[in-house]
């Protein structure tokens, strides 16, 4: 009887969010992402080609200028009112899966995919993959909301599959897309974590690989028609060379979102909201009738750049140009992700330095193309702190699986750089900013007191590692009773048992929302805390 007991436990506590949830979410965001990708995909087209339109008939700046105006009043009317659909998908979603901000999936999932390919359609350079990874996340709340309403613990494993999901299928890179889970949104390891990543991603592949010929939409990111130039331990200087130097880029790039997103709020945020968006998409319309690389999600842009027929001074004025801009527009709210933007940042600084060892220190043009996938994957060790993500994602991505070894030592080399100069992550530092603004005027109540495990609730089973717990709350001891004794949990290695009692701690500034999670997954609690 209790060993039947123990496993319809686990069926409802472990298979029903990895397995059944997990694959749910993926299937249903590999389908939204795939037609958000064709949309996108046609928009930006059009975009580059009524950019051209302009070049040779500058009457017709004349209503762009209204379409920007109307486009301003659009996102003025729904970011007043939904203001988690602003700035880039990717920070937006793990403040979701971390339990630091709420939203309503629905409205979500509709505004981010209308408000973002608005974005691209005026050419703001801001890329797909952050709505994507939003609008996976807004399904995985969605599916748990439509289908197990009254199991609230689902919801952020169902949110981290679709996020890990988006994130694959926008970059065709799915062992990336499961490391995101861990390196990025969460910060840990876990049984759990990886169990629900994995399933989510691989339904989510399966999907896309499905609809792909049916949308006539490319899975991969970027596709080499010849394969890269293999290093040789003679060449190891070439990784660390760029491994250095963009590593001082990405400590550059962070810490100017810090100033200009403070110039934004002391002096920018004086100016009405509606003026400021309709500045930003003025400017990428001017930008935008001098050099469509100046402008757009970057995409074209990198593919460009292995062809190595642009000037170092062009190069250096694309990279000012797109580094302001994309950072103005994302710390003043305009919708769409900056993975894609940074990607193309860091390919203009190594088509820089790669230009100067092939033109000024004698080195072969066949080593270019290596030099330019491997600052791709510094820049995203650097700038977002995920080194081992841009490892796979080099392997995955950017064909770089007969130069693993250059590309560990490069995202080494610039997320040491990063780290020793104490930086968070471009996504850290959007949350931390998000936050200083949301919650600026309440104060977090600090919590401490005991809660008993109940009978068939959800925590039942896992260790403690394996549970996404309230924002800010932490499990101090967990005491297993007479037998069990009471027990610090240092690594969340302790499992939890039916009847135990966890030591919590937490600051919050809504106990009752805390509350009501914690019991959604230790179960209902006899007094209050």
């Amino acid at each position: 009887m209790k060993n039947r007991k123990r496993i319809k436990r686990r069926i409802i506590n472990l298979i029903m969010p990895a397995v059944v949830f997990g694959s749910l979410t993926g299937v249903i965001t590999a389908s939204v992402v795939m037609i958000y990708k064709f949309c996108a995909g046609k928009i930006i087209h059009f975009s580059e080609s009524a950019y051209g339109f302009m070049r040779t008939h500058l009457w017709a700046v004349i209503p762009a200028l209204a379409v920007i105006a109307a486009a301003a009043l659009v996102y003025k009317a729904v970011l007043t009112k939904h203001p988690n659909v602003r700035g880039g998908g990717i920070p937006t979603s793990i403040a979701l899966m971390r339990g630091i901000i709420s939203f309503r999936w629905a409205v979500n999932l509709v505004w981010v995919f209308i408000l973002s390919l608005i974005s691209f359609f005026i050419g703001v350079p801001l890329g797909n993959e952050g709505p994507s990874v939003q609008m996976g996340t807004a399904v995985g709340n969605g599916v748990v909301d439509l289908f197990a309403k009254k199991q609230k613990a689902y919801s952020r494993y169902a949110m981290t599959g679709g996020a890990c999901a988006g994130f694959s299928v926008a970059t065709g890179a799915p062992i990336s897309g499961m490391m995101f889970a861990v390196e990025e949104a969460h910060h840990r390891i876990s049984p759990m974590i990886i169990m629900v990543s994995a399933i989510s991603v691989l339904s989510a592949a399966l999907t896309a690989s499905v609809l792909s010929p049916l949308l006539g939409v490319n899975t991969s990111l970027f596709a080499f028609e010849e394969a890269l130039k293999v290093l040789s331990l003679k060449d190891m200087w070439i990784p660390l060379g760029v491994g250095l130097g963009l590593g001082v880029f990405a400590a550059a790039f962070l810490k100017s979102y810090e100033y200009i997103n403070r110039f934004s709020k002391n002096l920018f945020a004086k100016v009405p909201f509606y003026l400021r968006i309709c500045v930003i998409l003025a400017i990428t319309l001017g930008l935008g009738i001098l050099s469509y690389d100046l402008i757009s999600t970057g995409h074209e842009l990198t593919l460009g750049l292995f062809e190595f027929d642009k000037s170092i001074l062009l190069l250096f004025g694309i990279l000012l140009v797109r580094w302001f801009l994309t950072l103005f527009a994302n710390t003043n709210g305009v919708t769409g992700g900056i993975f894609l933007p940074i990607i193309a940042l860091g390919a203009v600084v190594s088509s820089i330095l790669g230009n100067i060892c092939v033109k000024h220190l004698g080195l072969g043009q066949e080593y270019y193309t290596v030099i330019l996938a491997l600052g791709i994957c510094a820049c995203i060790s650097g700038m977002m702190k995920m080194p081992l993500t841009a490892v796979f994602f080099g392997v995955e991505a950017l064909s770089c699986y007969e130069n693993i070894i250059p590309v560990i030592i490069v995202s080494a080399v610039a997320y040491s750089i990063t780290e020793v100069l104490g930086l968070s992550s471009i996504n850290d530092s959007v949350i931390e900013a998000r936050n200083e603004e949301t919650f600026r005027s309440s104060r977090p109540v600090v919590k401490d007191t005991h809660v008993t495990v109940a009978e068939g609730s959800f925590a039942v089973g896992k260790q403690v590692r394996d549970i996404f717990w309230p924002n800010n709350l932490f499990v101090l001891s967990v005491n297993h009773g007479e037998k069990g004794g009471s027990r610090v949990d240092e690594h969340g290695e302790n499992h939890i048992h039916p009847g135990d009692v966890l030591h919590v701690r937490y600051a919050s500034s809504d106990v009752e929302v805390t509350e009501s999670e914690l019991w959604a997954i230790v179960g209902e609690q006899n007094d209050e805390l």
